[in-house]
């Protein structure tokens, strides 16, 4: 069987990623340091030769992968529900030191990894970590599977690509995160057909490169 690689990105910065408030399925769009991060991401990615293109619905993961689909001839975005970030019920656009306030033994429960802890729920259902889990995982292996012997540029959130590193580690779900989910990263993977296999992690260095060129 032909292997596919995936190259799983986290989207740009976004304002409530500055101030650490909790987004979910929140539809916040980048701020001005997201769309710099995208469109040093296009250039990337200009050499890694995409076949497929495929993102988040939330428009923080769009905007970001349109920024690649522009620069790609030919390269059309296409969009799956299924990556879109783990719903966090009522936590969704509370600040991380507000959450502890004001739910303490909830928080507690989801910094201490319960996995099958649900938060209250908001505007919408939340879901545990297990559930997002699987949700990820679905998604990610059914392009694989589509897509055999590509290269398949998946645009996304920090906890699926957290869901990808587990995965792809053996890391049990409870066990602390010991790695960054950085915005704009490339993290590159190949489904082998059953699972998948990490080539490497976190590479950001097209953003200071131009962070080089806005100064030079």
């Amino acid at each position: 069987m032909n292997h596919s690689t995936i190259l799983l990105i986290r989207h740009g910065e976004t304002p409530w990623n500055a101030v650490r408030r909790l987004q979910g399925h929140t539809d916040i769009p980048l701020n001005e340091e997201g769309q710099r991060q995208a469109a040093a991401l296009a250039g990337a990615l200009l050499e890694q030769g995409v076949d497929v293109l495929v993102s988040s619905d939330l428009q923080r993961a769009m905007q970001t992968a349109q920024a690649l689909s522009r620069v790609q001839a030919g390269l059309a975005l296409q969009t799956d529900a299924r990556l879109r970030e783990r719903c966090y019920g009522v936590f969704e656009g509370m600040l991380y030191s507000e959450i502890a306030e004001q739910y303490p033994d909830d928080y507690a429960r989801w910094q201490a990894r319960e996995v099958d802890a649900v938060m209250p729920d908001g505007a919408r259902p939340a879901e545990s970590f297990r559930q997002f889990y699987q949700r990820c995982l679905d998604a990610i292996a059914g392009w694989a599977r589509r897509h055999p012997g590509q290269t398949i540029a998946i645009v996304a959130h920090g906890g699926v690509l957290e869901c990808a590193y587990r995965a792809a580690r053996g890391m049990s779900l409870d066990s602390p995160r010991d790695f960054q989910v950085k915005n704009a990263s490339i993290n590159r993977f190949v489904w082998d057909g059953a699972q998948l296999q990490l080539e490497h992690w976190g590479d950001v260095a097209h953003l200071a490169a131009s962070v080089l060129d806005d100064i030079i």
